[in-house]
């Protein structure tokens, strides 16, 4: 499947990310653990959070990227694998 994406470097990019079992209440109960993680991905990979809210089971957020750079997607990834290898 391909997705179509916006890539446009140092742009401000808004996303909603969704827990696979959208009755859970992961993101809430392990904010801190999603807190450390993006802080670990931005000292990597630079970006900046403009604005995020965090639900239960999903959350939005509002990130800039540097100048010459389009890949939220590894930012993404990183974020995920990091928090999910952290869960009890």
């Amino acid at each position: 499947m391909r997705y179509r994406r916006a890539d446009v470097p140092g742009a401000t990019y808004f996303f909603t990310v969704n827990l696979a079992d959208r009755q859970r209440r992961l993101l809430v109960e392990h904010v801190d653990t999603l807190r450390d993680v993006m802080r670990g991905v931005r000292q990597r990979h630079p970006f900046e959070i403009k604005a995020i809210v965090i639900l239960p089971d999903h959350l939005h957020a509002l990130w800039t990227l540097p100048e010459g750079d389009a890949d939220f997607a590894t930012r993404w990834s990183l974020i995920k694998a990091d928090f999910s290898r952290r869960l009890p």
